[in-house]
């Protein structure tokens, strides 16, 4: 029950709840069965027990615009597989062009990167690689672009024992696409992910900053310790040293002269991270912190500008956002 108001003189000042504690309060009731009382409610709120996305949902901490989406024609899209010498397996690909283009026609490249459990078919939430480039971004449609995508697995886009998802998109598909026509100089190169995707747009561009020419990351996924990474996911990284090569926050130095775009959710259990992050990025990064959680509406509000503000970097005719 809520604290009463005290009667004693001197005593504490009465408490007034907010509706997100009275939830919490009510929530507790199944917390304690499993973690005792108070305690149990927190570990909810914090996510460690099940129950926060609900109670982020109860209290309209999840709650964002829903935009409404508007494609002009889809153009052609092509899925195929190749053998991945980097990767050590058969990888699935799509390469999407806009309405009026096919392969051999020179265009800006867009390379979308999954989240975890994500492939070259579901990259983006709510919309397909070949509707992102049909999007329209404040009345308008975007500067024809290419987007290619490939399975990465779910070893955050960075190089494990037997599996280098990250020299995958260097060194063979980004390559490929290029032997293609797209993403050519002095066409551009862009990149656009979300969750552990947005990580690893992150880590692509740092890694290889002559490559990528602007990069947006939508509720990445970034730890800020390599105890904290282990704690949430143990296969992200093989050791301390993995983590510390291959941590977005300390690498931000590459990015400078690189357009940045990032953007999370204050309920997004990265938050605190990208947070971090923010604070380390080169002046004139673009970082939109703002009200919402680590979820598909989230990433969906989120896609539109991020893709607008890539082809302001990459496309021409630039686009104005």
């Amino acid at each position: 029950m809520p604290p009463s108001t005290p009667t004693s003189p001197g005593g504490p000042e009465p408490t007034t709840w907010s509706r997100r504690q009275l939830i919490r309060a009510g929530l507790g009731g199944l917390a304690v069965v499993v973690a005792g009382g108070a305690a149990g409610v927190e570990l909810v709120a914090r996510g460690v027990l099940p129950g926060k996305r609900l109670l982020d949902e109860l209290d309209g901490a999840c709650s964002v615009a829903n935009p409404r989406l508007v494609y002009s024609a889809l153009g052609p899209a092509t899925s195929g597989r190749f053998f991945s010498r980097a990767r050590n397996c058969s990888v699935g690909y799509t390469i999407a062009y806009p309405s009026g283009y096919r392969s051999g026609d020179e265009l800006p490249l867009i390379v979308a990167l999954h989240g975890f459990g994500g492939d070259h078919i579901h990259c983006l939430a709510g919309m397909s690689t070949s509707q992102a480039l049909a999007l329209h971004v404040g009345g308008r449609p975007l500067p024809p672009m290419a987007m290619v995508s490939a399975d990465g697995g779910g070893g955050y886009w960075h190089a494990h024992p037997g599996d280098d998802p990250m020299a995958m998109i260097t060194d063979e598909l980004i390559p490929m696409c290029q032997s293609r026509g797209l993403g050519l100089r002095p066409e551009l190169i862009g990149a656009l992910g979300v969750s552990m995707g947005g990580y690893g747009v992150l880590l692509l561009a740092e890694k290889h900053p002559h490559l990528i020419s602007a990069v947006a990351a939508i509720s990445p996924a970034v730890w800020t310790s390599y105890a904290q990474a282990q704690g949430a996911n143990r296969g992200a990284y093989t050791s301390a040293a993995n983590f510390a090569a291959n941590d977005v926050v300390t690498g931000t130095t590459s990015l400078r002269g690189i357009p940045v775009r990032v953007a999370s959710g204050s309920d997004d259990p990265f938050y605190p991270g990208v947070q971090t992050l923010a604070r380390a990025l080169p002046r004139g990064a673009v970082v939109d912190l703002t009200s919402g959680c680590h979820d598909h509406q989230f990433f969906l509000e989120q896609e539109p500008p991020s893709l607008a503000f890539l082809a302001r970097h990459v496309a021409r005719p630039a686009i104005v956002t």
